[in-house]
């Protein structure tokens, strides 16, 4: 269940972003920026929350009405090991720990639905958050740690777990839209594992960015996944994005590796929550960072002209 602490939507005083570097990050510092939203964004260059040293560094950036919003981790992309976990954990540690003995006005956490397992079809808020890889593993312990740190001075803790972002502001290459606009953007080829029959739900980053504003002017607290509630195939996907180019694109096939998994979203609680935030349909979505990527190109092309 979801609190708003603020049922009448209002500025913070303040807010800190965490991983403010991020593709994530940068997204929600874009959007309190044109919401003319005061904001301190802070990278690992500015406070890296892997070395003890940070939770003095923080005494001097987060002040006690300020709304802190928590996107600061190690990505799968850089590592899916024992030595990644760890350090995620001590970051998530050396925050928790400052956080409880030097108390803000609202802490908004970005997780993931890495939290549930792979192989679960239909996924609520009330669904057993039971982790299969490390990195959902990070997340649920790191929920928990601030969870627990922010309990006695009744703090709201706003988590949110949203299923696979896009956008062109993305980096990680993940599997799905980013990395088929990409290839078919840089090769005329998308390739599919399988034959792409697994199906997912996608969210752009700039809808979430526009759900933790909506967040952050509640003062919300509590529990919600992210996602549109409709989940396409692969294959599908890779043909709307063959669509949006004149030149044909490739679409391949690679032998699959795991057993074929779907994820479908039930969006009852966040509809109920928030029920002025409307996500970007797909098709628009990819539409939208497929310009936003082809431009991106043509300013590198032209800058790099002699």
């Amino acid at each position: 269940m979801v609190i708003h602490r603020w049922p009448t939507p209002q500025t913070p005083t303040r807010v800190v972003i965490l991983g403010a570097t991020g593709s994530v990050g940068r997204c929600v510092t874009a959007h309190l920026a044109a919401s003319q939203v005061d904001t301190v964004a802070l990278g690992s260059a500015d406070v890296d929350l892997c070395v003890p040293a940070s939770m003095q560094s923080l005494r001097g950036l987060i002040r006690a009405d300020d709304a802190v919003v928590v996107v600061s981790a190690i990505t799968p992309d850089k590592g899916k090991d024992v030595h990644t976990l760890m350090k995620n954990l001590t970051m998530g540690s050396h925050l928790s720990i400052f956080l409880q003995q030097h108390p803000c006005a609202h802490v908004l956490y970005i997780s993931s639905d890495a939290v549930y397992a792979d192989g679960m079809s239909l996924i609520r808020e009330t669904s057993c958050a039971s982790p299969t890889t490390f990195h959902g593993l990070m997340h649920l312990a790191r929920e928990r740690m601030l969870a627990q740190a922010l309990a006695l001075g009744r703090i709201p803790l706003m988590i949110l777990r949203p299923c696979t972002l896009y956008g062109a502001q993305d980096t990680h290459h993940a599997y799905g839209p980013n990395r088929f606009l990409r290839g078919a953007m840089q090769q005329r080829a998308i390739t599919l594992i399988g034959e792409g029959e697994e199906q997912r739900d996608h969210v752009a980053l700039t809808d979430l960015a526009r759900l933790i504003g909506f967040c952050i002017v509640h003062r919300s607290d509590g529990v919600l996944n992210v996602a549109t509630g409709t989940s396409v195939s692969f294959a599908r996907l890779a043909r709307m994005v063959a669509e949006l180019f004149e030149e044909p694109v490739r679409i391949d096939s690679q032998p699959r590796q795991s057993a074929v998994t779907h994820r479908h979203f039930d969006v009852t609680a966040l509809m109920r929550a928030f029920p002025s935030w409307r996500p970007t349909p797909l098709r628009e979505g990819l539409l939208e960072t497929f310009r936003q990527l082809r431009e991106g190109t043509h300013a590198a092309q032209v800058a790099s002209a002699p």
